[in-house]
C-alpha cells in the first residue's frame, strides 16, 4: 500500500513539474513574442521620427544642401542607423556633400550633428569654414546685427569673378534686411536664388565661428506658399517652443503680408562672371564664396 501511494505521489509530482515546465515555456514564448513586437514597434516609431527630423532639418537650416537618398542601415529590433546621402546643386552641377549617419533605438533618435556643423580652418591669413568630409569651403552668412566677426566680414565677389569657365555659390549678406520685393529688384536674373537666409541667433562671433545655425528655405520664386510652409516647418521643428530665435521669428512674421517679410541674405549660384554685376552694390555687407566647379562641355549650367 505504501509503495503504491509513493508511486502515485511521484507520478503526480512529475506531472506537476511537466505542467509547470510547459506553462513556463509558453509564457516565455509569449513574452519573447511581445518583447519582439514591442521592440520592433518602438524602433519603427523612432525610425519614422528620425527620417522626418532629418528632412525637416534640411528644409530650414541647410543652405543649398539637398538630400539625394535616405536609407535605413544596420537595422534590428534594438535600433539601427539612417544614412543620409547629400549633395549641392551649383547652377546645375551636382557636387557631393557630407554623408550623415544618424542613429535610433528604443529610447529615441539622434541626428548626426557632428557632420552637420562645419569645421573651421585657420592657417596664416586663411580662416574659413569647411565641410568635414568633402573639405569643400562652406559659404558664411553675416547677420546685420553682429558687428564683429573673427575673420572680418569678407567680400569675395572680385575674387570669384576672376575664376574663368566655372560655376560657384556665394552667400550674399545684406547690410540691412531687404523685403522680398527688394530682393527681386536687386538680384540679377542671370543668377539663381538657391536659398533665402531669414534669421539666426545673435551670438559672439569675434573669437571664432559660434556654430549658430542659420534658418531659411529654398525658393527661387519668392512665393507666399513657400514662406507659409517655412513658418509651419519652424513650428514643427520647435514643437517645445524652446528655441528663442525661432519663436521670436514666428511671432513677428507669421501674419505678415509677403512683401513685408524681410530677408537677411541669399545664397546665389551661377557662372562666376555673372557675379560681376553685384560688385560695388551698396546693399551688400558681405559675400562669401562656397563651392566652385569647373564647367565641362557635356553639362550645361542652368544660367
Amino acid at each position: 500500500m505504501d509503495s503504491t501511494i509513493q508511486k502515485a505521489l511521484k507520478k503526480a509530482k512529475r506531472k506537476h513539474w511537466v505542467i509547470i515546465t510547459l506553462i513556463s515555456v509558453v509564457v516565455c514564448l509569449i513574452l519573447l513574442f511581445a518583447f519582439n513586437r514591442l521592440g520592433n514597434y518602438l524602433s519603427a516609431q523612432n525610425t519614422t521620427r528620425l527620417h522626418d527630423s532629418l528632412f525637416l532639418q534640411h528644409a530650414i537650416s541647410q543652405p543649398n544642401v539637398n538630400i539625394d537618398s535616405q536609407v535605413t542601415a544596420n537595422s534590428s529590433m534594438f535600433g539601427g542607423n539612417i544614412i543620409t546621402n547629400r549633395s549641392k546643386n551649383i547652377n546645375g552641377y551636382l557636387v557631393p556633400w557630407s554623408t550623415l549617419t544618424s542613429s535610433y533605438s528604443w529610447f529615441g533618435a539622434s541626428i548626426d550633428y557632428n557632420e552637420l556643423v562645419a569645421g573651421f580652418h585657420s592657417s596664416g591669413n586663411n580662416n574659413f569654414e569647411y565641410d568635414k568630409q568633402t573639405k569643400q569651403k562652406v559659404a558664411t552668412f553675416y547677420h546685420p546685427a553682429i558687428k564683429e566677426y573673427y575673420e572680418g566680414v569678407q567680400n569675395q565677389l572680385e575674387a570669384v569673378v576672376q575664376l574663368e569657365n566655372q560655376v560657384a555659390e556665394v552667400a550674399i549678406s545684406f547690410k540691412e534686411p531687404l523685403t522680398m520685393e527688394q530682393v527681386r529688384e536687386n538680384i540679377p536674373e542671370n543668377l539663381n536664388i538657391a536659398w533665402l537666409y531669414m534669421t539666426s541667433a545673435i551670438a559672439n562671433e569675434a573669437l571664432g565661428p559660434a556654430g549658430v545655425p542659420v534658418y531659411g528655405y529654398a525658393d527661387s520664386e519668392l512665393s507666399k506658399e513657400s514662406f507659409d510652409r517655412f513658418i509651419e516647418n519652424l513650428k514643427k521643428y520647435d514643437t517645445r517652443k524652446s528655441i528663442e530665435e525661432i519663436q521670436k521669428y514666428i511671432r513677428e512674421n507669421e501674419n505678415k503680408m509677403l512683401n513685408d517679410v524681410t530677408v537677411l541674405g541669399v545664397m546665389l549660384t551661377g557662372r562666376t562672371e555673372n557675379f560681376n554685376e553685384l560688385i560695388g552694390k551698396d546693399f551688400i555687407r558681405g559675400a562669401s564664396v562656397g563651392v566652385t566647379v569647373p564647367i565641362v562641355p557635356y553639362i550645361q549650367p542652368i544660367k
